[in-house]
């Protein structure tokens, strides 16, 4: 059964940092895209970033770039989501998605409806 757990969320003061996990289980991480969505309260599931098998990243939100920074371990099999300078406005629910793609190893999907599979999420607070 292919499962993603999040983890490494939190509460952290504005301008803080964190360090978000993604790690797979009953699947091998090197042939999926790895993408990282957030959805704050009362809004709809917004993209962060996403990582290809070759591990060239894309900022998927403008607000983000500079910021956070996505890379993969896939001797560990998970992805990391680095979160830097955070305001309030990055509070949310921050959810891992895998997309197998060993067909398109330079390339990953910015769309929420591209990836199968989802983990549960992980919440972060900015907040003084």
């Amino acid at each position: 059964q292919l499962r993603l757990v999040e983890s490494g969320g939190g509460l952290v003061q504005p301008g803080g940092s964190l360090r978000l996990s993604c790690a797979a289980s009953g699947f091998t991480l090197e042939d999926y895209a790895i993408a990282w969505f957030r959805q704050a309260p009362g809004k709809g599931r917004e993209g962060v970033s996403c990582i290809a098998l070759s591990g060239g990243s894309i900022s998927l939100a403008d607000s983000v770039r500079g910021r956070f920074t996505i890379s993969r371990d896939n001797a560990e099999n998970t992805v990391s989501l680095q979160v830097t300078s955070l305001q309030p406005e990055d509070t949310g629910v921050y959810y891992c998605a895998a997309r197998n793609s060993r067909n398109q190893r330079t390339f990953c999907y910015g769309g929420a409806a591209d990836y199968p599979t989802w983990g549960q999420g992980t919440q972060v607070t900015v907040s003084s």
